[in-house]
């Protein structure tokens, strides 16, 4: 096979938000933490000469996936070397919005116990609504939200597909 063929018969119909990737330092570490207190769980892990790699989303969404691409290079293997790899934040975020606003406080008071508790929970302006950030094991800011309006704004606006 010729670096030109494709490998997967599966690909999407039109351009598609795929993924958003972060650098990390310990990925066992960081797969347990967003499995612990996010919908996503493991969906792929790879090693190769650089690192390890994985990717954790929502099984839920098979039929339109976002992942989130995590990696660990190996000492020297980095080819962005020099350059360094700063975390998301303090506004830099990933954002998961929950369906009831008591699992703002919920994962709050986790992350409270746990040490990664960032701010919050607290009521933002429109359309912010009631958030908490969270740092995830490499310094990333994860904001979770209720009654942010995402899902509103955009049926509005685009509709919905039938």
């Amino acid at each position: 096979m010729s670096a030109s063929e494709p490998v997967h018969q599966l690909r999407p119909t039109r351009q598609r938000w795929t993924h958003l990737a972060l650098m990390v330092k310990d990925i066992d570490a960081t797969i347990a933490w967003y499995e612990k207190f996010t919908h996503l769980s493991l969906l792929a892990r790879t090693e190769d000469p650089q690192g390890y790699g994985a990717w954790l989303g929502d099984k839920e969404e098979a039929d339109s996936p976002f992942v989130l691409v995590i990696a660990q290079f190996f000492p020297g293997k980095d080819p962005f070397e020099p350059a360094e790899h700063p975390p998301l934040g303090p506004f830099a975020h990933v954002g998961i919005e929950v369906p009831e606003k008591h699992m703002i406080d919920d994962i709050a008071a986790l992350a409270r116990e746990d040490g990664c508790l960032a701010l919050g929970p607290m009521q933002m302006p429109e359309p912010v609504g009631y958030i908490c950030f969270l740092k995830d094991p490499d310094g990333n800011t994860v904001e979770f939200s209720f009654d942010q309006g995402v899902y509103e704004k955009a049926r509005e606006i685009w509709g919905t597909r039938q």
